[in-house]
């Protein structure tokens, strides 16, 4: 694991493209993230297939093919300084080889990396960006989540990070965050949903090795035993070998926190790393922000992860 290269904080009127890589986007619910967007003094532009739906699969924001050239054209347009999911669900799967990533390589050589934002399905393309065009990217709230839209503490820490970066350097987990093993730990931060990074493997421009990286890891609707098959897969393919620590975000629908919590204990305390869960981020009210790719110490019986640097320069 090594740091990425980061993007550069936006400023009043900066571009952002609207991108639905995965699932259909409600158009209410679009609308009034726009409108977030623009009371920050950002011009938001909605890419031509963001309200699309594919005509077999309901649960697609439109064709594969469409929803790749619509990212595609968001990062190589020199006027966007940033590229916003709209929302998850699933389908970056099925679009991400289509992506022109030599093209996307070409544009980040030329105008530098842009800022990507999303979470979820999205944690794919956060693996895309880091190992094809070496970019830090940010996992927190999507244009049109309703999580997003009604939660006034996850707009204001994604604006923090976005325009003031330093001010929130250091990231303090939300709620009851408590040590499941104790201690700190250095590291280049990575992660996502647990399923989508278990089905990451094996797949082209997979990431080979996880070792040097905080791993921050959550998921929504995942029954405690198929939390366990990914995790155990994520083990048995040598992903998390060297991994340094590990911070827990949220498991909405996924269980008894009970259960969950011997889940992680038995599957990731043989890992022998500093471990926090809690953490605030993810499927949950107020998510917190957290920038992929970037060098940061853990500090799992304080709860904080603290960056070496902004995620944005």
């Amino acid at each position: 694991m090594i740091s990425l290269a980061r993007p550069a904080r936006l400023t009043p009127g900066a571009r952002v493209a609207v991108v639905a890589p995965s699932g259909p986007v409600p158009e209410d619910r679009l609308e009034a993230g726009l409108d977030i967007l623009r009371g920050w003094d950002l011009d938001p532009v909605v890419m031509p297939h963001v309200l699309d739906t594919h005509r077999e699969f309901g649960y697609l924001a439109g064709a594969d093919a469409d929803r790749a050239r619509d990212l595609e054209r968001a990062w190589c347009d020199a006027s966007v300084a940033a590229v916003f999911c709209a929302r998850g669900g699933y389908g970056v799967q099925r679009m991400v080889d289509l992506v022109d990533w030599a093209a996307m390589r070409a544009a980040t050589r030329t105008a530098g990396p842009k800022v990507f934002l999303g979470y979820s399905d999205v944690t794919s393309l956060h693996e895309a960006f880091a190992t094809r065009l070496g970019t830090v990217t940010l996992h927190g709230p999507m244009t049109a989540a309703a999580d997003f839209l009604k939660n006034a503490h996850a707009q204001e820490h994604l604006r923090t990070t976005l325009f003031t970066p330093e001010a929130a350097q250091v990231i303090t987990a939300r709620g009851r965050a408590k040590a499941l093993v104790g201690g700190r730990a250095r590291g280049v931060t990575l992660g996502g949903c647990v399923s989508l990074l278990a089905a990451e493997l094996g797949t082209t421009g997979a990431r080979a090795s996880a070792r040097g990286g905080l791993l921050c890891l959550e998921d929504i609707g995942e029954e405690a035993y198929r939390l366990d098959r990914s995790l155990t897969q994520l083990l048995r393919a040598g992903l998390l070998e060297g991994v340094t620590g590990i911070a827990l975000g949220s498991w909405e629908q996924c269980g008894p926190h009970d259960e969950l919590r011997a889940l992680f204990a038995d599957r990731l305390g043989g890992l022998g790393v500093p471990m926090v869960e809690e953490f605030g981020f993810g499927h949950c009210d107020g998510a917190l922000t957290v920038p992929f790719g970037v060098p940061g110490q853990l500090d799992a019986d304080a709860g904080t992860l603290t960056l070496d640097v902004p995620a944005l320069a």
